[in-house]
C-alpha cells in the first residue's frame, strides 16, 4: 500500500469524506444548508461534545473506556452553581470554569485510583461511577433547574466571537465559550504529542505490559489520565451550562453514545493505542452535523440513535478491516517475490 493510498485510508480522511459526502446530500435537500452560516452553527452545536471527546479519545488511546464523564460534568457544573449563588461576592466567570474543573478532576481521580491504583476494569468502574455521582447529584446537591445564574455568566454566554444570519433570516452565532474548546484541544494536543506522558498513553494503549517493562509506571499513569478527563469534563459542563443559561442536573447524561462515536469515528480504537486530536474534531463535528440534520428534517430521536449505533460499528470495524487488508497485500507481496 502506498503512502497516498494510507493517507486516503486513514481514519481522518474516512471521517472527512464522510462529512463532505453528507453534507452535500443534505445541501441538494436543502440548498440553504451549505453556507458560512451553517458550519458556524455546527461549530457551536458541537462544542460539548469535542470538548468531551477530547477527554474520551486520552482514555480510549490508554486501552480504557470511560462513561462516567456525562455524570462528572453535570455534577461539577450543577455544584458549583449552587456554591456560587451562596456567597455573597460576584465570582469571574473564569473561577467557574476553574472550580468546575477542579470539582471534576476530584471525581475523575476516584476513577483514577479504583482503576490505575486497584487494577480495576475500567468500564465496570465508570458504570458504578456514572450511576454513584448522578445519585450523589440528586440526593445531596439538588433536583431543581437553577436560572437565576449570575450575571457575569450571561454577560458571557451573550458575548459572541461570531455572529451572523443565514439565508432564511435565522441568526447563528459562535460565542465566546468556543475558546474553552480551543484551550481544551491545545493542551489535550500538546500533551498527547510532545510529551513523555503522551507517549506513555499510546504505549500503555498498544501494550500495558510492554510499557511496564520498559519502566512506564502504569498505575499512576492511568490514575493522572483520569484526573484530566475528569477536569476537561468539568470544562465541558460549565460550558454547557453556559450555551443554556441555566444549570439543570438532568443535563448531559446521555451523551455517552454520541461522545464515543465521534471519538472511535475520528481514529480512536477500543484496543488502545490510537487516536488523535483531529480526528476526534472531526467525529464530533460529523457526528453534531447528522444529528442536526435529521432533527431538522423531522427525523425521531430514536432513528438518530439507530443512525449513531452503525457508526460505532463502522467506526470500530474500519480501521480493523483496511489494517486486515493492508497486511494481506503485504503477505502476497513477499509471496510474489
Amino acid at each position: 500500500m502506498n503512502a497516498a493510498t494510507r493517507i486516503l485510508m486513514s481514519p481522518q480522511s474516512v471521517v472527512v469524506i464522510a462529512a463532505i459526502a453528507f453534507a452535500l446530500v443534505i445541501g441538494i435537500i436543502n440548498p440553504n444548508f451549505l453556507s458560512v452560516a451553517t458550519i458556524v452553527d455546527l461549530l457551536r452545536n458541537s462544542l460539548v461534545t469535542a470538548i468531551f471527546a477530547l477527554g474520551v479519545m486520552m482514555v480510549l488511546a490508554s486501552g480504557g473506556i470511560d462513561v462516567s464523564f456525562p455524570a462528572i460534568g453535570a455534577f461539577a457544573m450543577y455544584t458549583t452553581i449552587t456554591l456560587v449563588l451562596g456567597v455573597d461576592f460576584n465570582v469571574p466567570v473564569v473561577m467557574l470554569f476553574v472550580v468546575s474543573a477542579m470539582i471534576g478532576a476530584a471525581l475523575g481521580l476516584v476513577n483514577g485510583i479504583l482503576i490505575g491504583g486497584l487494577g480495576l476494569p475500567t468500564l465496570i468502574v465508570t458504570l458504578g461511577t456514572l450511576s454513584l455521582y448522578r445519585g450523589m447529584l440528586l440526593t445531596f446537591v439538588g433536583t431543581t433547574y437553577i436560572t437565576n445564574v449570575p450575571r457575569n455568566v450571561i454577560s458571557f454566554a451573550r458575548t459572541m466571537i461570531v455572529r451572523m444570519e443565514n439565508a432564511v433570516g435565522q441568526l447563528a452565532s459562535l460565542p465566546l465559550s468556543f475558546v474553552v474548546l480551543v484551550g481544551v484541544t491545545a493542551f489535550v494536543a500538546f500533551l498527547m504529542n510532545l510529551t513523555k506522558f503522551g507517549r506513555a498513553i499510546y504505549a500503555i494503549g498498544g501494550s500495558e505490559e510492554g510499557a511496564r517493562r520498559i519502566g512506564i509506571r502504569v498505575g499512576r499513569t492511568k490514575v493522572i489520565i483520569y484526573v484530566i478527563v475528569g477536569a476537561i469534563a468539568g470544562l465541558a459542563g460549565m460550558t454547557h451550562m453556559t450555551l443554556s443559561r441555566m444549570a439543570n442536573p438532568f443535563d448531559l447524561v446521555g451523551m455517552e453514545l454520541n461522545v464515543i462515536a465521534a471519538v472511535v469515528l475520528g481514529g480512536a480504537r477500543i484496543t488502545g493505542g490510537y487516536g488523535t486530536v483531529t480526528g476526534t474534531l472531526l467525529g464530533a463535528l460529523l457526528i453534531t452535523m447528522i444529528n442536526t440534520s435529521l432533527l431538522s428534517a423531522g427525523v425521531p430521536s430514536y432513528w438518530q440513535r439507530v443512525v449513531v449505533g452503525m457508526l460505532i460499528i463502522v467506526g470500530t470495524g474500519l480501521p480493523i478491516i483496511i489494517d486486515r487488508l493492508a497486511k494481506r497485500r503485504e503477505r502476497l507481496a513477499q509471496t510474489s517475490i
